[in-house]
């Protein structure tokens, strides 16, 4: 056996120093060079700076935890306190720096971003509700804007814009036309900028298969054949984008299948084992009519322009899932995983089931 200083030399000389090769070494736009060192994971070092806007929110978390799992320095802008804490341990130590700003303030913004080669801009608003401090256009086109001036000004590589597969100055809805004037401000302000479209995104804090689980009735609005292309993948592709040097204009990210609203709602049904709600069919006068009055709870209820929203069908445009190296999935693979709290206890276990999707 050997003695301990024995061993530890031992151990040292089993260690295989680790080398640099041609593929730690990537130039970014402007010409500077980033190496990445170290063994892969949690505690390598990928060379990437990296400024993620909206992290706080559904997909912003997964994205940090990709990019820091990476080895990537992630700077975190947050609004409150409370809200960033569960980022911190997503990266070693050093890894996951965390920045007060306003979207309305630049030269907190110009912070955020001095040090950073690749921007990320997640931030959004769901619903508008009444007195509250900003509007659809303040965050989704003046916001938007502002970040692109700024990072174009720092000389930043990179800019990441996260938009909606349904963006379109046309729309009825003024949040997807907010997305596509959003989309044009950026462009104008950095011409580079790589535009992201998802569609309605699913997962543990979504705000689609918990609020079916939820609030089916909502869901019946257009009598549920409003058609939907629900996609998980997004955060990777975004993490993805990090490896590739440049990749300007616009990439669509709808799920891999055109389903309905009917189909959700029957899913979830199935997955939970819950008998099919007795809702009525809500006519879209009266769920306005509701949804208007619902604004003056200070809590976050369903408001106008999501009934509007549910009238709106997802674009049948195909996907750029190549160029970020993703196949996406189907939602049936990962229902369970999000629904199974919504069992009974008696259920809790019982096989998986789905219902028969439409023709």
């Amino acid at each position: 056996m050997f003695a301990k200083p024995q061993l530890l030399r031992v151990q040292r000389a089993a260690v295989v120093q680790s080398k640099r090769a041609l593929h730690d070494l990537t130039t970014l736009p402007g010409r500077r060079p980033v190496i990445s060192y170290g063994p892969p994971g949690y505690s390598a070092v990928s060379g990437h700076v990296v400024t993620v806007f909206g992290c706080t929110g559904f997909l912003g978390r997964y994205l940090v935890s990709k990019l820091a799992r990476m080895g990537t320095q992630v700077i975190v802008p947050y609004r409150d306190e409370d809200e960033k804490r569960h980022l911190k341990p997503m990266g070693d130590l050093g890894q996951i720096v965390s920045m007060e700003w306003d979207i309305r303030n630049e030269d907190q913004i110009a912070e955020c971003v001095r040090h950073s080669d690749i921007v990320y801009n997640l931030v959004g608003l769901h619903i508008v509700r009444i007195n509250r401090n900003f509007k659809f256009a303040d965050v989704h086109v003046a916001g938007a804007e502002r970040i692109a001036k700024v990072a174009a000004k720092a000389g930043v590589e990179r800019l990441v814009h996260v938009s909606h597969l349904n963006a379109s100055t046309a729309s009825a809805s003024q949040f997807y036309r907010t997305k596509a004037d959003g989309e044009e401000r950026v462009k104008k302000a950095f011409p580079s900028a790589t535009i992201v479209r998802p569609a309605a995104m699913f997962g543990y804090e979504d705000k689609l298969l918990n609020n079916i689980a939820m609030w089916p009735i909502w869901w019946k609005l257009n009598h549920g054949q409003t058609k939907i292309r629900p996609v998980i993948d997004v955060a990777q592709a975004l993490a993805n984008l990090m490896s590739i040097p440049q990749l300007p204009g616009t990439l669509s990210l709808p799920g891999p299948s055109t389903l309905t609203y009917e189909y959700l709602l029957e899913l979830v049904e199935t997955v939970t084992y819950r008998p099919p709600s007795r809702a009525p069919v809500v006519p879209k006068p009266i769920a306005q009519a509701v949804a208007k009055a619902a604004q003056v709870a200070w809590w976050p209820l369903i408001s106008p322009d999501e009934v509007e929203r549910r009238y709106i069908g997802d674009v049948n445009v195909p996907g750029d899932w190549e160029a970020v190296g993703v196949i996406p999935e189907e939602v049936e693979n990962h229902a369970i995983t999000y629904l199974r709290r919504y069992r009974l206890a008696k259920d809790y276990v019982r096989p998986v089931l789905f219902p028969t999707r439409p023709s």
